[in-house]
């Protein structure tokens, strides 16, 4: 079989240089942040998420959400926050379902008027960079499918995780990058086992 031109000067080019392999990425470590200004309603969220996902290894302390105002007039003042971890490993391929999964909880525990009440980010820690699912697109996110794009918003860099120009405010305090640096050493213990 004879190969069109374009395919033989590529195969010439590629010739004695090393080409990648496809490889399946390694599992990664389901982080889902909340916030609300219910604090009852984390427990509620939390046993929906465990029948998903199975048992959580992290708890954050609670945290206040004030870094920004942006979510005030949807969800009112006094919010705090919260991070779990979830001891079963995913695939990153995952993510978009997940997002989707965690935005019609939001609605089951929203109110009559179909308002939130609680706000569920879901994410993936995986040993370079946390990953984050959103369904607002920008230039530094990149699509998933059925409407959810992922944003590296931190990376792991000399030992604990650091910020982008982008990160937002909240993940970028001592606070938030401890816990994530937290349940890094647990997933990087469980990736050894």
């Amino acid at each position: 079989m004879k190969l069109p031109n374009e395919v033989r000067l590529i195969l010439r080019e590629e010739k004695g240089r090393r080409v990648g392999k496809v490889k399946e990425h390694r599992p990664v470590k389901l982080v889902i942040g909340m916030f609300t200004n219910r604090p009852e309603l984390f427990q509620g969220a939390l046993r929906a998420l465990k029948k998903r996902f199975g048992p959580v290894d992290y708890e954050s302390p609670l945290l206040p959400f004030d870094r920004t105002d942006y979510y005030e007039e949807e969800f009112g003042k006094d919010l705090e926050r919260k991070f779990y971890s979830f001891k079963r490993l995913i695939k990153a391929e995952e993510l978009p379902r997940i997002k989707i999964l965690t935005n019609n909880l939001e609605k089951r525990f929203g109110d009559k008027r179909g308002n939130r009440l609680i706000n569920l980010d879901p994410g993936y820690l995986a040993p370079a960079k946390l990953v984050l699912a959103t369904t607002k697109d920008y230039q530094h996110r990149i699509y998933y499918e059925k409407g959810i794009y992922g944003e590296v918003t931190l990376r792991y860099k000399k030992g604990s995780f650091t910020p982008w120009e982008w990160t937002y405010p909240d993940y970028r305090t001592k606070e938030y990058i401890k816990i994530f640096n937290h349940i890094r050493k647990i997933y990087m213990e469980q990736l050894r086992q």
